[in-house]
């Protein structure tokens, strides 16, 4: 999104891990997260036997959302997930793919912080585990050591003292507000390590573990 912007003079801007929304990067995030990405990852899904189906929060308003706060623009903050359309598919063995996308009934469109989607679909969905997978190998303590797991005010902390910033902090907010909807547990871990979803499930020593 970033490389994208960038090749077409727009600076990206951000503001507690959020990415400054403007027409002209709605209009990137469409084409991007929308389009580029989700078909990419339908395609890789696809390739490794499931059967998925690309989807934003705006279909069939599985995930509607309210501006998050005016200096950010059309950034959208989740307020309602219906869950029907995932549970349509997951029973007919589909694979929902959700770009990191919502809307309102008015027609809004809104980027929304991946996790928060993901926390959205989760708690209206039922599931009982959320993973994350990022770019770094858990959440680091005030040493630099990745730590195996947290409490949700252990996580509290972690951003209340500075330790915890910008996407992390992000990431670590949606983690608690999973917990408080109902997710039992949330594993924040490096997405490229090869069989990442198998070693979680199989409660591997791996990223960090939040639960309640």
């Amino acid at each position: 999104m970033t490389r994208y912007l960038a090749e077409h003079g727009v600076e990206s801007r951000f503001v507690n891990g959020f990415r400054v929304t403007t027409p002209e990067v709605v209009d990137a995030v469409l084409k991007i997260f929308a389009g580029t990405v989700n078909t990419e990852l339908v395609g890789a899904f696809r390739a490794a036997g499931a059967r998925p189906v690309g989807l934003t929060g705006l279909d069939s308003g599985l995930v509607d959302a309210e501006p998050l706060a005016k200096e950010l623009g059309a950034v959208g903050k989740p307020v309602h997930s219906d869950s029907r359309l995932i549970d349509l598919l997951t029973r007919e063995h589909y694979l929902p793919v959700v770009a990191c996308i919502a809307g309102d009934s008015k027609g809004a469109i809104y980027n929304v912080n991946a996790d928060q989607m993901a926390v959205a679909c989760a708690s209206s969905f039922g599931a009982d585990k959320l993973f994350f997978l990022t770019d770094v190998d858990g959440v680091k303590g005030a040493d630099g050591n990745v730590l195996p797991s947290l409490t949700a005010a252990e996580a509290a902390k972690l951003i209340e003292t500075g330790v915890a910033t910008a996407g992390m902090q992000a990431k670590l907010e949606a983690a608690i507000l999973a917990l408080r909807t109902g997710v039992e547990e949330i594993v924040i871990a490096a997405g490229v390590r090869p069989g990442i979803v198998e070693n979680i499930l199989a409660k591997t020593p791996i990223g960090t573990r939040i639960i309640s």
